[in-house]
């Protein structure tokens, strides 16, 4: 099988090449690419010579670039976005751009080349917020972010091309992922890093925000699934029911570095922050996944991996510039 991973130098794009060619020894993987500021070939130095996999340069929003990637690939998975809450508040251009534009070329690329299948590697932040249950494939998208408004948009787009045009697309919606190679602007990742520093770690309003944290390598293992055995036109959760506060992750890091609770530091809530987000995921288990990582060992992994990779994630940090965040 060969596939175009758009997004391949991000966090989870990343992640997920490795978990394909270490799983399908016979696959092979094209990584198409922008490499904005959260897109880092650091991320698979490791495979840059393994003759199953090529990188390609170019623009999800760029169609001739689209159209030569597309062509005689059996699978696009589109991980390509911009993802940040915080920056969409500052601007949302380039998320409308990036996230609802960039998608619209893909698919038309997909009818164009009659590709069998394209996933859409959605979020669970299109659904909004809920204080009670969680959101089934088929609940409302109520976003409150341009961020979260912009992967809503580009999802509606794939199901539109499925029912005027049969176009085969399959979303995934993914509660927040973490794990190696995450842009240190995030909350583990910034957290981890901020603390490895001494430098005071800004939470949110009171932290008591709720979010589902499920180990990247599980996410990879669920868009696998989804890929292999999903069913084209349909919506898959994918998420470990790690539900936590903010505060609670917090103090968790802070705990297993031996870090002082009086480096946290309460900074004014951001704007239209949601305050729980809960997915249901036995669509996804029907398929035979379940997660394999409970979060303790995940958090574990992903703390040592910073703590041991101090030459990748040092470049990116800008030490006179701490932002909040929750995702």
């Amino acid at each position: 099988m060969k596939i175009l991973v758009t997004g391949g130098a991000g966090f989870i794009g990343s992640n997920f090449i490795h978990y394909m060619l270490n799983t399908y020894p016979d696959y092979e993987i094209i990584n198409f690419d922008k490499l904005t500021y959260a897109g880092n070939l650091n991320n698979l130095k490791d495979i840059e010579d393994n003759p199953r996999y090529t990188f390609i340069k170019g623009d999800i929003c760029d169609p001739i670039a689209v159209s030569e990637a597309v062509k005689g690939v059996d699978v696009v998975i589109n991980f390509a976005a911009e993802s940040h809450v915080d920056r969409s508040i500052t601007s949302a251009k380039e998320f409308i751009t990036t996230n609802i534009m960039g998608t619209e070329v893909l698919l038309e690329a997909v009818r164009d080349f009659s590709t069998p299948k394209y996933i859409q590697v959605s979020t669970d932040e299109v659904y909004g917020s809920t204080e009670i249950g969680s959101f089934k494939e088929t609940g409302l998208l109520t976003p409150s972010s341009p961020y979260s408004a912009s992967k809503a948009s580009a999802d509606l787009l794939c199901q539109a091309h499925y029912t005027t045009f049969g176009t085969p697309i399959i979303i995934t919606r993914s509660s927040n992922n973490f794990g190696p190679y995450q842009y240190p602007e995030k909350l583990i990742p910034l957290f981890v890093t901020n603390l490895l520093e001494d430098i005071p770690i800004p939470v949110y309003g009171d932290g008591m925000n709720i979010r589902d944290w499920c180990f990247v390598e599980d996410n990879c293992r669920g868009i696998d699934a989804v890929l292999h055995q999903g069913q084209v036109g349909e919506v898959y959760n994918i998420g470990a029911g790690n539900e936590k506060t903010n505060l609670t992750i917090t103090e968790t890091i802070l705990s297993r570095l031996n870090k002082p609770k009086s480096l946290i530091q309460f900074v004014e809530d951001r704007l239209g922050h949601d305050r729980r987000y809960s997915i249901e995921t036995s669509k996804v288990a029907a398929l035979g996944w379940k997660p394999r990582y409970d979060f303790d060992t995940a958090i574990a992994i992903t703390i040592d991996w910073y703590k041991n990779n101090e030459w990748w994630w040092r470049p990116l940090k800008q030490p006179s510039k701490i932002e909040a965040t929750s995702k």
